[in-house]
């Protein structure tokens, strides 16, 4: 296009050039769309676009718009915002584009500048200053919140809650929520607060180190105890990091990103000494590998990033490339494999998973038509967009087979919406993460050789 003066106009404040009507440093990058030829290959991997129908809501009407705006025909306006915030930013359309153009990450710098143009106001403002700014990037709070989650569960209080009917006063979708939060256990950041290494249990091959999260620690710490249980089983040496914090997934996906990059600068000096760093949730895996992304403008931490991402693999991929002991107890069960989709679209793993369950003895794998489907998870999407977010689940659930006992999946977020579909459908499948099936299998091992 041809370049105005408006659109070389520099920043003082930094050397990031503006591109039209953007007005704010960390511009959406013109390299991810400079390949997009609006051909229409995404147009079927979309789910907002299978719901609507609108081109506003597709992957390259997405785009057109984000460009739009680079190219002075556009401003960032209220009318922006839906396209751009309704996108599940599942990364689907990128694996289904032929010049493999990089909408997800266009759609998070778009909405960076939306939120800098028009910040959040009211109650919208209230609950993501709770979440993302005084929650999620704190480990001891989230630790407390999950004491105190457990203690409602434990005490008594969530049966009258229950019975009662009181979690009706709450927004609807929340209250489903409420109605299918897993038992809480003891996050894995305490109960080996005290230990600098956890030991492998028999030869040690390698040293790795562990991202907990916030979110799993405190809802799935189940999922975190089988990571740590398959990593010592296999011969891994697993450290936790003291000063880890949340990947700053959500955050970035909420178009802040400053708040993104500080956390990605305090898990990058956290896991600086480390080898390899093994992550059992897909979005922050995804993200940790993106890191590079947030810093194009910083030389100094984009190297930085760029080493830490390299270190960083999800553990159904790790367990598989680099080896793992196939468990002789038979775990007798139907299921059926979802994709994440920042596993699968986001960082390639798409049969290493289903390699794992298929080496488990007794275990018998249903294919799920679309697997690799959004469930309208999508980190905090059932919360802000629940009405989107409940049409793709509904899609969803049409394709879970209804003769399996179980439904595996790699991300806590997953877990919770697909969870909420069985429920809310009437179903009565059983929701695992797919590393659990190996401790278990592990488990059952064990007790049969005592």
């Amino acid at each position: 296009m041809a370049t105005t003066e408006k659109e070389t106009n520099l920043d003082p404040a930094c050397t990031t050039m503006h591109l039209g009507n953007y007005l704010w440093n960390d511009l959406p990058d013109p390299n991810k769309w400079a390949d997009c030829v609006h051909c229409g290959m995404c147009l079927e991997s979309c789910p907002t676009y299978e719901i609507t129908g609108q081109e506003q809501h597709s992957p390259r009407g997405r785009v057109h718009l984000i460009q739009s705006v680079a190219e002075g025909r556009l401003e960032v306006n209220d009318e922006l915002i839906d396209p751009v915030f309704d996108c599940l930013d599942c990364r689907a359309c990128t694996t289904a584009c032929p010049a493999d153009v990089n909408v997800g990450g266009l759609i998070e710098e778009a909405r960076g500048q939306i939120r800098q143009a028009l910040p959040l106001t009211g109650w919208k403002k209230s609950v993501g200053k709770l979440f993302l700014e005084k929650l999620f990037p704190h480990p001891d709070r989230m630790s407390t919140l999950g004491s105190l989650l457990k203690f409602y569960q434990k005490s008594g209080v969530q049966k009258v809650v229950r019975k009662t009917g009181l979690s009706k006063i709450l927004p609807d979708h929340l209250a489903e929520l409420e109605g299918i939060m897993p038992e809480i256990g003891k996050p894995v950041r305490k109960k080996y607060k005290n230990e600098k290494v956890i030991k492998a249990q028999r030869n040690k091959k390698a040293e790795v180190a562990m991202l907990t999260g916030c979110v799993m620690d405190v809802m799935f710490a189940d999922v975190n105890e089988s990571t740590i249980n398959v990593l010592t089983r296999n011969g891994n040496d697993v450290t936790i990091p003291k000063n880890q914090t949340c990947c700053g997934a959500l955050h970035v996906h909420a178009g802040d990103r400053d708040i993104g990059r500080n956390l990605a600068k305090q898990n990058i000096e956290a896991f600086e000494e480390a080898e390899i760093v093994v992550v059992n949730a897909a979005g922050c895996g995804s993200m940790m590998k993106e890191y590079h992304e947030l810093f194009r403008n910083d030389p100094e931490w984009k190297t930085r990033a760029e080493k830490f991402s390299a270190k960083v693999v999800d553990i159904a991929k790790y367990l598989h490339d680099t080896g793992y002991d196939k468990p002789k107890a038979s775990i007798e069960t139907t299921i059926t494999y979802h994709d994440a989709c920042h596993l699968a679209h986001g960082q390639g793993v798409w049969q290493e998973p289903r390699d794992l369950l298929l080496d488990i003895p007794g275990v018998n794998i249903v294919h799920m038509p679309n697997a690799d489907r959004c469930c309208g998870s999508a980190g905090i999407y059932n919360i802000t967009n629940p009405g989107m977010a409940e049409a793709v689940l509904q899609s969803k659930m049409q394709n879970v087979p209804a003769e399996v006992e179980m439904i595996s999946m790699g991300n806590p977020g997953c877990m919770l919406q697909m969870a909420l579909g069985v429920k809310k459908y009437g179903r009565n499948q059983k929701i695992v993460h797919t590393v659990q099936l190996l401790d278990w299998a592990y488990q059952k091992e064990s007790r049969e050789m005592e």
